[in-house]
């Protein structure tokens, strides 16, 4: 039998590095293109103060790039040590898009993020700016093949299950790779960071206007970052709505347990504004709705249906029992591989394979379970409602709210007197950890509304998991905590002693250059020396 304490924990593990990785990673998104822009301006310009910006964000954005590196390279290892099993079944096709990122994405990104800190004074404005939006660009490219990835395990397209093999294999490459999960989810993700982006700038704009420090810095950033995040977050909603709609197509449990949608209701949905899930009697104690509204999120249209969890555990019942099939088929293929009535079977029934594997957490013969062990497995297939309800409204309540904030503070900047709200400022700086808060919970939406499933229909979470020792997964889960924890605190330290010096002191002897072509210096990154 599984040893579901093994497997929990190392969901865990996972889950906690995760989760400390993503809090670094949207804000190296957002903030590579927004330097990107001001020092488009200073080459436009020739304004010294846009390149104090740019090299004063970029120092911060430079921290926080390195702690987003150390974070992320040990979620590569936990693939091999925690989840052998995955590796073995997916590797061929999950291994693909993160081989990619790491040979031409993330060498793209630290390649000019060297050229970026060290090419000031050796590189033309032109050339150092192409440098700077590579640079970005590297960034967005290091998600988008990451994201492929992690859709992939969203929505298994363009793979197949091959019994000579026992393993998934890709057939169409393509079809991975314009993924519509993936692609939804890399738009709403990337643009997610640029909001992160903005909110940070402006806050230690913010920050600095209030202290009367750095104005001229603080004014053209918090401009900046006003029209920046405007555009940022109305495209997090937009985009939104096509991952929502990604869902419903691909992923109807998940979308089922994020409304809390016990029943199927008639076309066209209402969307639970407000509402207390009860898992143990399977309906609402409490709900306040908005007529209509999930149907045209999830549909685009008045007359779909959208079921509900109930008629999906029906589905997946019957999903589990073409399993068996698929299952029984492939154990006569492994005896004989020329047994042409068991290939027949198999390929009728294999892509119910991974529901019939459901049944390895109750029985090794799953040929044999009863039929109160298949519904108990088919209830298996629904994710724990409550949080998935509240995490999503979270995140979605945040994002209503930065919009009306990012609209509020352009505004303010076309009329340029932002620095005289004095509680706007002070609105600003309290702003600051939302939209970690939105982020963290969209991914707990995304990776938990996935379970059971390590790949959507595909793989078991349990049946993924390496048999590692109760000791073996609490040791490491209490080594990577304190690990991560200490980065955290370096973190915040290096990132507020730079703000405490601001641009001023970081950058004490700029220089402008003589001509447009000339070489840029960088006194700022060798303490003021030449």
């Amino acid at each position: 039998m599984i040893d579901m304490t093994v497997v929990d924990l190392s969901r865990l593990q996972f889950a906690l590095t995760v989760m400390y990785h993503f809090l670094f990673v949207p804000l190296t998104l957002g903030l590579s293109f927004m330097i990107a822009i001001m020092e488009s301006v200073y080459v436009m310009t020739g304004r010294e103060v846009w390149r104090r910006m740019t090299i004063f964000w970029g120092v911060l954005f430079g921290i926080n790039f390195a702690m987003g590196v150390g974070t992320g390279i040990v979620m590569e290892f936990q693939f091999g040590m925690n989840w052998s099993y995955y590796s073995h079944y997916v590797g061929d096709i999950f291994g693909a898009p993160l081989a990619i990122e790491g040979l031409m994405a993330f060498f793209l990104e630290a390649t000019f993020i060297g050229l970026f800190f060290f090419g000031w004074n050796r590189l033309s404005r032109v050339q150092h700016l192409t440098v700077t939006w590579l640079m970005a660009l590297g960034t967005n490219l290091s998600a988008l093949w990451i994201l492929i990835a992690n859709g992939w395990m969203q929505n298994p397209t363009g793979a197949v299950f091959n019994p000579d093999t026992m393993r998934m294999e890709v057939v169409d490459f393509m079809a991975v790779l314009f993924n519509p999960v993936a692609q939804a989810k890399f738009v709403h993700t990337v643009s997610a960071g640029y909001v992160t982006g903005a909110v940070f700038v402006m806050s230690i704009s913010a920050f600095y206007l209030l202290r009367g420090k750095h104005r001229d810095v603080a004014r053209r950033s918090f401009a900046v970052a006003a029209a920046f995040g405007l555009f940022s977050s109305l495209s997090v909603v937009v985009l939104g709505d096509e991952s929502g709609y990604a869902a419903n197509e691909h992923q109807k449990m998940k979308l089922a347990a994020i409304e809390a949608m016990w029943e199927t209701e008639q076309a066209p949905a209402d969307f639970t504004a407000f509402g207390i899930p009860n898992q143990k009697t399977q309906r609402n104690d409490f709900a306040i709705k908005v007529p209509y509204l999930m149907g045209l999120i999830a549909t685009r249209s008045l007359n779909t249906p959208i079921p509900g969890i109930l008629e999906l555990v029906g589905r997946a019942e019957h999903r589990i029992r073409g399993g068996q099939l698929a299952y029984g088929a492939l154990e006569r293929l492994r005896k004989d591989k020329n047994d042409v009535e068991a290939r027949e079977m198999f390929d009728r029934h294999w892509q119910d394979l991974g529901h019939g594997l459901l049944l390895k957490r109750y029985r090794e013969d799953i040929l044999n379970a009863t039929p109160e062990q298949i519904s108990q497995a088919a209830m298996d297939t629904v994710p724990t409602v409550a949080p998935l309800f509240w995490t999503f409204r979270i995140m979605a309540g945040i994002g209503f709210y930065l919009i009306a904030f990012f609209a509020i503070a352009f505004w303010f900047s076309c009329k340029h007197n932002f620095e005289d709200k004095k509680w706007f400022l002070k609105l600003a700086l309290w702003t600051l950890p939302l939209p970690w808060i939105a982020i963290e919970c969209g991914w707990f939406v995304a990776e938990y509304g996935r379970q059971p499933w390590a790949v959507e229909g595909v793989l078991p979470t349990f049946y993924a998991a390496s048999g590692l020792a109760l000791h073996q997964i609490l040791t490491t889960l209490c080594g990577f905590v304190l690990l991560y924890t200490v980065l955290m605190v370096i973190e915040i330290k290096l990132m507020l002693k730079a703000v405490r010096h601001g641009p001023d002191e970081l950058l004490p002897s700029l220089q402008a250059p003589k001509s447009p072509n000339a070489p840029l210096s960088t006194e700022a990154l060798a303490g003021g020396q030449p």
